[in-house]
């Protein structure tokens, strides 16, 4: 069965030149026809054999008089990203909030010791203590305007209460955290705890689901390093 259509003068490879392409409904690995565009008109290629072969690939924006493709291989793409091995020389601030310290004594513990895992020497590392979770982000960026540090560890922790008291603390730490990095220009790593009770935050400051301190000091890493030695 055969269909027939006009092309529309709509870019400078198509004209007004009538489109024809005979479809056969075929089963897969029988004959196909595919359509080469060129700068003129819009014609079928001949048919190529089965569906899943490369070379059946449809050539577009062939001109005429000119037997290369317009569709070239990209060029290669170059991927950025930080590394956990290349800490040497780098430097870390934790910002540590003493409210619930019963949990967030736990997460420096755990950001210490993978800084260490990690080869960050102990006189890179700065730990400062604030009252509270609400106190973190100023510090934090304080931190980062320094220069002094590749990037900030924010920890902290926010337990659920009676109140609404919860929600205005938790939900200002993360858009705080968020601005001390966007206005330093140095990342800071969101380590709060935000939970409904305080069996969750025990069981994420070192228990049965892990210690979260831990990952915000690794995630820390990473990105000093891509700032540090990808992104310069």
């Amino acid at each position: 069965m055969a269909f027939l259509a006009a092309a529309p003068t709509a870019t400078q490879y198509l004209t007004s030149s009538s489109v024809s392409q005979q479809y056969n409904h075929l089963p897969c690995g029988k004959t196909t026809t595919h359509l080469c565009f060129s700068s003129s008109s819009l014609s079928a290629t001949q048919p190529q054999q089965g569906f899943g072969n490369a070379r059946a690939l449809t050539t577009v924006g062939r001109r005429q008089g000119n037997s290369s493709s317009s569709l070239e291989a990209p060029e290669a793409v170059k991927h950025h990203i930080g590394s956990i091995s290349q800490t040497e020389g780098l430097r870390f601030a934790v910002v540590v909030a003493r409210f619930n310290e019963i949990v967030t004594r736990p997460l420096l513990e755990g950001a210490i010791g993978t800084f260490r895992r990690y080869s960050v020497d102990e006189e890179d590392i700065d730990v400062v203590w604030v009252p509270g979770v609400f106190e973190i982000c100023l510090t934090a960026e304080r931190l980062g305007r320094s220069g002094n540090y590749n990037a900030v560890v924010c920890i902290g922790a926010v337990v659920r209460g009676d109140t609404s008291h919860y929600d205005a603390v938790a939900n200002s730490a993360a858009s705080g955290v968020m601005s001390a990095g966007l206005n330093s220009g140095v990342p800071c790593i969101f380590g709060v705890l935000t939970c409904d009770d305080m069996n969750q935050a025990l069981d994420r400051s070192g228990g049965k689901v892990g210690n979260k301190g831990a990952e915000a000091a690794l995630t820390a890493i990473e990105m000093a390093t891509l700032f540090e030695h990808q992104l310069k």
